[in-house]
Formats: C-alpha cells, structure tokens, sequence
C-alpha cells in the first residue's frame, strides 16, 4: 500500500518528515503470535511501523538555556532561549529538548515555551534542571535531509547517573560513563546506539549497569555535557529496533535461541 502524509512542522510544504504517516490503504492483520525463524513473510520493512509522530536522529542543532520555569497546579511551563532554532518553528511545532519531545506553545524570535506535565517532570533530567541550566535542542527530521544518528522517537525510557566525563590518556577525546538502571541494562549492547540528553551516542564498554562512551571534543562544545555535574541524572532512550526484536520474540518459548541467522531470516 501506498503512503499518504498530512503536512506537519512547515519548515517547507510536503518534506517535513515529522508528519502523520498512514497507509493509504487499509493493512492486513498481521498474526505475530506464531512467529518463527522459517517465516518468510515477517521481515523488517518500513510499513512495520506506523510513523505517526516526530522522528529525530540525535544530532543536537544548538544548545538553548532555560529562561523561566513557572509552576501551575503541578504543570510547569518551560520558557527556553536559543538563538537560531526559534526561527524555525510555529506553534504546534515538535521540538526535542535534551532528548524528550515537547510541543511548543508560544514562539519568539529567540525563544519558545513548552509545557510540561507532572510525570514528564519527576521521571526524566528536567527534575534537575534550574534557571540557566542548558538543554540540548533538535528539530525533527526531514525527508529531503541527510540521515545522521540514529532514530530517535523523543520517548525517555528513564534516566541514568552522571558518573563523570575524563579525558583519554594520549588523546583529545574523553570518557563518558554513565550508570544504567537494570531494566534498561538489557537494551544496551557493545557498539549499539544510546540517545544521551537526545545526543547519538555509541557504547564503546558495558560493565554491569556502567556504560562507557567516546566523546570528541565537538561533541563537548555543541552539547550540554560540559555543564554536568557527577550524580545529575541524564535522559536515555534505548535503540528503538532492540524494542521491537524482544517484542517480536517475546512469544517464543523460552528456550528459543535468538542468533545472527534468525534475525537475518526475519528480515534484520
């Protein structure tokens, strides 16, 4: 079936990527309960996902500052400065701020507001975040642009610790590690992809629940890493692919072997 869009963002008419995405044609219902590695009808394709929101890629376009923060009967709205991304949005528009994705509400030449419910406070780094703190921004992406990072949906699966960002013996580049919580552990592999505060990451090490990243230095300079403190707590959203394998798979029996060669033969 074919595709249709309904023009979202406006940042040009018909590109903006972050659109609603719906089959033009009605899709047929799908049996997951009996998947099995022999299925040759289950593969990793496009139409798999239903693209209904804003999609980013984890490559930050500009540091904003938080301007004001006014609490009311438990929602708060987050007035936040940035010198060029304002331009680019109306209100309506989706806009990740350090990784979660906010709508904004009012649009100034320089600035934006976004609220926040009470849940979206206490469950992600906003908790930590105080007038003058720095937020990392993005705009979704667009279908006439370049695919940098990885995907990237704006949902904070939860938060990790700051442990400390140090400097590589011999090198410009530094350590990034971070504490990971248990349930998020098993998300998390070697070399796989780990949005930081809405930042693409790569695992360089994974011991335990500690996680270990290469930084270069522009990654320092263009983000909000430099303004962390050892214990802030950091918003992490897991790859979105390791999500739907373990759906995929979670109806297998439980001595089912999940290799290279099964995920290649459901379309991996």
């Amino acid at each position: 079936a074919g595709w249709s869009r309904s023009q979202r963002h406006g940042n040009q008419p018909g590109v903006a990527f972050a659109a609603h995405f719906q089959p033009s044609g009605a899709a047929p219902e799908r049996d997951w309960s009996s998947l099995s590695a022999a299925s040759s009808e289950i593969q990793f394709r496009p139409e798999t996902f239903a693209y209904n929101e804003a999609m980013f890629t984890g490559l930050i376009e500009e540091v904003g500052r938080v301007e004001k923060i006014k609490e009311d009967g438990g929602k708060r709205r987050l007035t936040i400065s940035a010198a060029r991304l304002p331009s680019e949005l109306k209100i309506g528009d989706s806009v990740s701020v350090s990784g979660t994705c906010l709508t904004a509400v009012e649009v100034h030449p320089q600035s934006f507001a976004a609220d926040l419910a009470a849940e979206t406070w206490a469950r992600t780094s906003f908790s930590r975040i105080r007038q003058g703190a720095l937020v990392n921004l993005e705009l979704p992406m667009r279908a006439d642009g370049r695919f940098g990072g990885h995907l990237v949906q704006g949902h904070v699966d939860g938060t990790g610790k700051f442990l400390g960002l140090e400097p590589i013996p011999g090198g410009n580049d530094f350590w990034l590690r971070l504490e990971i919580t248990q349930d998020l552990e098993r998300y998390v592999v070697h070399k796989g992809s780990l949005s930081v505060e809405g930042i693409s990451l790569t695992v360089a090490k994974l011991e335990g629940n500690t996680v270990t990243i290469a930084i270069i230095p522009h990654t320092i300079k263009m983000t909000n890493l430099k303004s962390l403190r050892p214990g802030d707590p950091v918003n992490l959203e897991v790859d979105l692919v390791a999500k739907y394998v373990e759906k995929m798979v979670r109806g297998e029996e439980a001595t089912a072997e999940l290799t290279v060669e099964r995920l290649m033969a459901e379309g991996f």
